[in-house]
C-alpha cells in the first residue's frame, strides 16, 4: 500500500487528469465479465474503496459474487496498478460520512437514480432531480437504503511500468495467508 500511495502521489504531481479513476470488473455468480470506470475513494491498509448504487449492475454482481478486479492507469507515467480481492461493503458510517460530504447536487443525483434500470428519456430523471432539489432545498438529503461504499480487500496487486520494445517491469504483490506479502516479477 505504500508503494501504490507513492505512485498515486507521483500522479497528482504529474498532472494526471482524474488520477483516482480506475476499472472495476466484477462477474455475475456464472462468470459473466462486465468492466466500468469508477473514482477511487481512499485507500489504506484495509483496501481500496469506491462509492455506488448497491442496485447498480455493480452492486447485484458483487452481491452475488463478491469479488472484483482493478486497474488504475496513468498514462503520463506509463504505470499501471492492477488490484484483485474479495469485496466488503463498507460501514454504514463510513457511507454516510462520504456521501454527505459530497455536493449538494452528487447526493441528490444519487438519490434519484435507479442506476442501471432503464427510464422512459432524460426528461424523467431530471423532473425527479428538480423535485428532490426542491424537496431537501436547505434540509440534508437522507443516505438512500441502496447506497453506500465497497471495499477491495487485495489478494493480489500488480505494479506494471512501461519500458521501451515491451520490456515492461511487472512486480506482483501477492497476498500470504500467514501475513504479508510474495513479491515476483514477472515477464512482460
Amino acid at each position: 500500500m505504500k508503494q501504490f500511495a507513492a505512485w498515486f502521489n507521483d500522479a497528482v504531481t504529474a498532472g494526471e487528469i482524474l488520477p483516482e479513476a480506475m476499472t472495476v470488473a466484477t462477474s455475475t455468480q456464472s462468470g459473466e465479465p462486465s468492466a466500468r470506470m469508477v473514482l477511487l475513494r481512499g485507500f489504506d491498509e484495509r483496501g481500496f474503496g469506491f462509492f455506488t448504487n448497491y442496485d447498480s449492475q455493480k452492486g447485484i454482481e458483487l452481491a452475488e459474487n463478491p469479488r472484483a478486479a482493478l486497474v488504475v492507469y496513468w498514462a503520463k507515467l506509463g504505470r499501471q496498478v492492477r488490484v484483485s480481492g474479495d469485496v466488503v461493503k463498507q460501514s454504514a458510517d463510513e457511507s454516510t460520512a462520504y456521501f454527505h460530504g459530497r455536493p449538494l447536487a452528487s447526493q441528490i443525483s444519487a438519490l434519484a437514480s435507479p442506476q442501471s434500470q432503464v427510464i422512459p428519456n432524460r426528461a424523467v430523471l431530471e423532473e425527479k432531480v428538480r423535485a428532490l432539489t426542491a424537496k431537501y432545498a436547505g434540509g440534508v438529503v437522507p443516505l438512500p437504503d441502496s447506497w453506500g461504499g465497497y471495499r477491495v480487500i487485495p489478494t493480489t496487486i500488480e505494479f506494471w511500468v512501461h519500458r521501451d520494445n515491451r520490456l515492461h517491469d511487472r512486480i506482483r504483490y501477492t497476498r500470504l495467508a500467514a501475513g504479508g506479502w510474495r513479491i515476483e516479477r514477472l515477464a512482460p
